[in-house]
């Protein structure tokens, strides 16, 4: 094996499936366990007026998301997955979860209604 920048940047995407399945799967025991909906459907930081409406989507999410990239550490690890089968499951499982959340957030945030302009120049 040749140590290059390409190597380098796939064992950065290997070791970086610990974590990211740790967090997801500490986010599925928070929201179906503990019941905690501080993290469900965020946007800007921000929970939505109802989070606990959300909570089994983002759970969901979470929990395929997490499942996904623990079989493909463990597949990895006993051999049973080439490096380019892999990558293709960890990539687009990071990247359709990222977008699953992202279109949950917004979903969960309505949007605000606009004001009105009015025509009067004495009220602004």
């Amino acid at each position: 094996m040749i140590f290059d920048v390409s190597t380098a940047l796939n064992w950065i995407l290997f070791l970086a499936l610990f974590p990211m399945s740790f967090f997801w799967w500490r986010r599925v025991w928070r929201i179906l366990v503990r019941r905690d909906f501080s993290e469900v459907a965020l946007r800007r930081g921000e929970s939505p007026p109802h989070p606990e409406k959300f909570a089994p989507y983002e759970a969901v999410i979470n929990l395929i998301a997490a499942a996904v990239v623990t079989l493909v550490i463990v597949f990895v690890l006993l051999g049973q997955l080439d490096f380019d089968s892999w990558t293709a499951l960890a990539g687009s499982t990071i990247w359709c979860k990222f977008f699953a959340n992202f279109i949950l957030g917004r979903h969960a945030h309505p949007p605000k209604p606009r004001q009105k302009k009015s025509d009067d120049p004495s009220t602004s």
